[in-house]
């Protein structure tokens, strides 16, 4: 195959990256003075998928260094937004759970980004979105499978 062959889906995955920067820009201005989209990001996986993940299991899943993600961890645990605690199966590492503080300011983000969402509703059918949703979820459920893959 050709370059040109695969216009369609570079399109496709440009226009994701410029959605991306343009939601991550509107998130960030409805959070706390001091966090950004990537500590919400953490307590968002948190609440989605549950506690009890080490600080290396979340780094996998954001793709980012342990370092990096060790300061996004420690940022959120001074706030009082996770806690913590000693792994019981392997005392060097940590067990990361989300506080109710941190269920708190995720939620009262998602509340205050509502009068942005109804502005974007209003112009679109809402079952735009949720014809859309099937095929974005397959997307990243493909896209996590060969991220994981050797």
């Amino acid at each position: 195959m050709k370059p040109e062959d695969f216009g369609p889906i570079f399109a496709f995955f440009n226009e994701i990256g410029i959605i991306e920067q343009l939601s991550r820009t509107q998130l960030e201005a409805h959070l706390p003075e001091g966090l950004i989209a990537p500590h919400f990001g953490v307590l968002n996986h948190l609440v989605r998928l549950g506690d009890g993940r080490t600080p290396l299991q979340i780094a996998k899943a954001f793709q980012v260094p342990k370092t990096s993600m060790s300061h996004t961890l420690a940022v959120l645990q001074k706030r009082g937004l996770i806690d913590m605690a000693t792994n019981p199966e392997d005392a060097r590492s940590k067990i990361i759970s989300i506080t109710q503080a941190g269920r708190d300011v995720r939620e009262a983000a998602i509340v205050s980004l509502i009068p942005d969402f109804q502005r974007v509703l209003g112009q679109f059918d809402p079952e735009n979105f949720k014809a859309a949703l099937p095929f974005l979820i397959k997307l990243r459920e493909t896209m996590d499978k060969a991220r994981d893959a050797p």
